[in-house]
């Protein structure tokens, strides 16, 4: 029923946009305004009845709020779909060769359609995942011990979320399953697993059909629902060197990540160099102080590494002990504060790019002296490690600016997920998200 109702919204869509399309002006032969769908029908039901094909072939309507689907996935699903449907309806008119009249079939109206179809489906799938268009969401349950509860709550609560994750034992869960009024997602802990007496709903849950009852571990179910891995609920094992995307003697993502640094990063400094001259000078005009900051960062394996950026601070003292950035911190001066705020102070950061010490996307580096007292707190912090520290982040675009040990806590449990997750696809969602950032001068 969910796949029927997104399938309906995806065809109200394209009919949606091929109409303002028709609306429009011409401009520059990019529209086809004033132009009539007479002649054109047979190729509108072909391209209508393609795309959800192609969509439900690549995958782009798993959906489902309980088979969540992370956002770079869904990105890569739509942009194929787009794609292949253009593709696919460029070869039918070679083969079956219309006449001029059939516009529809016009590369120029297809790569225009399917463009803003792509962003009208994002849309509509990001609100189905997050239970906006439709109320038979599913209630969210936790299998745990007594003593785990609590503190599986607190960290969920970190993040906002729409739906409550209620506590069940196994009898209550048991009752649920005989008489589901709606779909059930059940996180069970490891110690719950692990014992006996939970065996029958346990197995219970393995004969129930999946559409409806779905479980899975407690770290997988944050995993998918918040997008994240929280450290204090993952074992050793759950997360090792070997098991990352670029842990292999090559890797082709890896390649390409460091060429798309090399690329980007140069690019970005020949285009900004205004910007950072102009900061320059109004940095030194408001207190005749040093324009940059050099600093001692933790990079890759924890290797220490100096960091350059815009100073956006008064000038400390040289012993000054390290200390975290708090909102409204007075040491932040006005011109630092609008520097901050549209992230230009980093932009000196991308000779740290080239000279291969950091790379525009990953874990943001910290203070040595900071990292000491991390590491104590916080289990796994050091596998943050494994990847070149980054200009930007996973952690720095889902969660606010680390200004205590438990918000640190919060943006290692993105950086972990990233770590797990890296892909050139989700690096572009990181880089999109960024800017977005910039441009609502949203930066700490």
């Amino acid at each position: 029923m969910l796949i029927l109702r997104a399938v309906l919204l995806d065809g109200l869509g394209q009919l949606l946009i091929l109409g303002l399309m028709l609306w429009l002006p011409s401009l520059f032969d990019w529209t086809i305004g004033g132009s009539s769908l007479v002649g054109q029908g047979g190729w509108l039901i072909f391209s209508m009845l393609l795309y959800p094909l192609l969509g439900w072939l690549f995958g782009s309507y798993t959906v489902l709020s309980w088979r969540r689907v992370s956002l770079p996935v869904l990105l890569q699903r739509l942009l194929i779909t787009a794609a292949v449907s253009v593709m696919v309806v460029a070869i039918a008119r070679w083969l079956i060769n219309p006449s001029d009249a059939v516009w529809l079939v016009y590369r120029r109206v297809q790569l225009l359609w399917m463009t803003a179809l792509t962003g009208w489906v994002l849309m509509v799938r990001l609100a189905l995942r997050r239970g906006l268009l439709f109320p038979d969401a599913p209630r969210l349950l936790l299998l745990a011990n007594r003593d785990e509860i609590q503190t599986v709550l607190k960290v969920w609560r970190r993040i906002p979320h729409r739906q409550p994750l209620m506590p069940v034992n196994a009898r209550g869960l048991q009752r649920r399953l005989d008489q589901p009024e709606q779909p059930l997602l059940v996180a069970i802990s490891s110690s719950v697993r692990s014992d006996s007496a939970a065996n029958p709903v346990l197995n219970r849950l393995e004969i129930c059909d999946p559409r409806v009852v779905r479980s899975m571990s407690l770290l997988k179910f944050f995993e998918l629902q918040q997008e994240r891995l929280p450290p204090l609920l993952m074992g050793e094992s759950t997360l090792t060197f070997d098991d990352l995307p670029w842990a292999a003697t090559f890797s082709v993502q890896g390649q390409l990540k460091r060429m798309a640094d090399l690329l980007v990063s140069a690019t970005l400094l020949l285009l900004t160099f205004p910007f950072i001259l102009t900061a320059a000078l109004l940095i030194w005009i408001e207190d005749r102080g040093p324009v940059f900051y050099v600093q001692q960062r933790s990079g890759w394996l924890g290797r220490p590494f100096r960091v350059l950026k815009l100073r956006t601070m008064t000038v400390q003292p040289v012993d000054a002990p390290a200390q975290w950035t708090q909102p409204g911190d007075q040491r932040i001066t006005v011109v630092g504060g609008w520097l901050r705020r549209l992230r230009l102070d980093e932009l000196p950061q991308l000779l740290n790019v080239l000279n291969g010490d950091m790379s525009l996307i990953g874990p943001r580096p910290e203070r040595p002296e900071l990292e000491h007292d991390l590491e104590l707190c916080i289990p796994h912090y050091r596998k943050r490690h494994w990847m070149r520290p980054g200009l930007s982040g996973w952690a720095q675009v889902c969660a606010p600016y680390a200004s205590s040990i438990d918000d640190s806590d919060l943006k290692l449990s993105y950086d972990l997920y990233y770590l797990r997750h890296f892909s050139t696809w989700l690096d572009l969602v990181i880089l999109f998200r960024t800017i977005k950032t910039v441009l609502k001068a949203g930066g700490r």
